[in-house]
């Protein structure tokens, strides 16, 4: 269910995906809810709310809960974005607890057509790219509870090719 106005829609593909990650150990174990993926990858909705399992010793959302829920999703998105001929990694991120998590929080990976033409660009030019993406998780009624910078690698995949072959050398 999307938690955000957008016009995209759900593929089959995307619905798949959105229920293989809902089971996927390591992302229900942090018990967020993928709840939405766009049809073309450029968007995606992740939910998070307080219970027994993301609770913590003074009754709010656990920091490694709140983290690990935003982990993999732009590396996965630009994958399927930008296709096989890209290797794609998670390069670093940072958070920020703003205050603490009691109730629903959301949080809004939106990739643009803008960016990905700078990602190719760039990646064509020099081979790779590394760049710093923004997030947040709020409430229904856009407060802030924690912010995020993502740094995301994204390289052709002949050039990283070349470039591990360089390093066994």
């Amino acid at each position: 269910m999307k938690q955000y106005e957008t016009l995209r829609s759900e593929s089959k593909k995307s619905k798949y995906m959105r229920w293989v990650f809902n089971f996927w150990p390591c992302i229900w174990c942090t018990e967020c809810k993928v709840e939405f993926i766009a049809g073309d990858f450029k968007e995606l909705h992740v939910s998070l709310k307080l219970n027994i399992r993301t609770r913590n010793r003074v009754g709010t959302v656990y920091g490694g809960s709140i983290y690990s829920s935003v982990d993999p999703y732009f590396m996965l998105l630009f994958m399927e974005v930008l296709g096989k001929g890209y290797v794609v990694w998670d390069k670093g991120a940072s958070v920020k607890f703003v205050r603490p998590i009691l109730n629903k929080v959301n949080c809004r990976f939106l990739i643009t057509d803008e960016l990905i033409e700078l990602v190719k660009q760039k990646t064509a030019e020099t081979g790779e790219y590394i760049f710093e993406l923004p997030l947040k998780y709020e409430d229904a009624d856009g407060k802030v509870y924690a912010t995020f910078t993502k740094t995301v690698y994204v390289a052709d995949k002949e050039f990283y090719k070349r470039k591990l072959e360089a390093r066994k050398i």
